[in-house]
């Protein structure tokens, strides 16, 4: 009887310290992949972090070279103005003088005048006809000389979007350049229809803007030579 009861005894140990063994084991399984779960999204964390600081770093470098890229423009835009004021310096003849000449050669409307950049510098100025037909008119920048006429057969509207552009306008190329010659020697006259119509003028001060039937010249506020060089023109007048 006592042997009955010390088996008995003996078996349910080994049940109860299986039982055990197993619920550590069951306790372990369970854990384990929580455990490596809980590292993989630490790491997936880290990574995120790290690749969120590169695309901070790159859009700081892009914006480095967005300011290099305006600083070459605003220098490469200096350069073509003193090339430019050299030239009409240079020239004996006024643009407004090289518009007279060539509207005498070639009768219309000249929407523009500029210096060429073929080594001659002779004045280049632009004409259209009524029918919108466009002329290009060299004029010797030493004699006020007609030294060429072109047609532009461009398939294109641009001589007719000028010549509605100044329909009603009581100020001419002509008139535009004298105008913006007394805020320094001009170099170059264009219609700008970039939103309200008027005579956008160079000159060697900076760019200027000349209202389409007062004449009036205000400082074209996109140009930061003028600003630069503290040049105040609110009245209209020279400093």
């Amino acid at each position: 009887m006592k042997r009955n009861i010390v088996i008995a005894t003996v078996t349910a140990a080994a049940l109860i310290g299986g039982g055990t063994v197993a619920a550590y084991a069951s306790a372990d399984d369970g854990n384990a992949p929580t455990q490596r779960q809980t590292n993989v999204r630490v790491a997936d964390d880290r990574d995120d972090a790290a690749d969120d600081r590169n695309e901070a770093a790159d859009d700081r470098n892009d914006a480095a070279d967005d300011r290099d890229d305006a600083a070459d423009d605003r220098n490469d835009d200096a350069d073509d103005r003193s090339d430019d004021a050299t030239e009409a310096r240079a020239s004996k003849i006024t643009s407004a003088d090289a518009i007279a000449s060539a509207l005498k050669n070639t009768p219309g409307t000249a929407v523009s005048a500029d210096r060429d950049d073929d080594g001659a510098g002779a004045w280049d100025v632009n004409v259209v006809k009524g029918d919108g037909t466009e002329y290009s008119v060299q004029v010797s920048p030493d004699t006020a000389k007609v030294v060429g006429a072109q047609r532009d057969d461009d398939d294109d509207n641009d001589g007719r979007e000028d010549l509605a552009a100044l329909k009603g306008a009581s100020v001419d190329a002509r008139e535009a350049a004298e105008a913006g010659a007394a805020k320094g020697t001009v170099t170059d006259v264009d219609l700008d229809d970039d939103g309200p119509a008027a005579w956008s003028v160079e000159t060697t001060r900076g760019e200027w803007k000349v209202d389409l039937k007062t004449g009036k010249v205000t400082q074209d506020h996109d140009d930061d030579t003028a600003q630069g060089n503290g040049q105040d023109d609110r009245d209209g007048d020279d400093d």
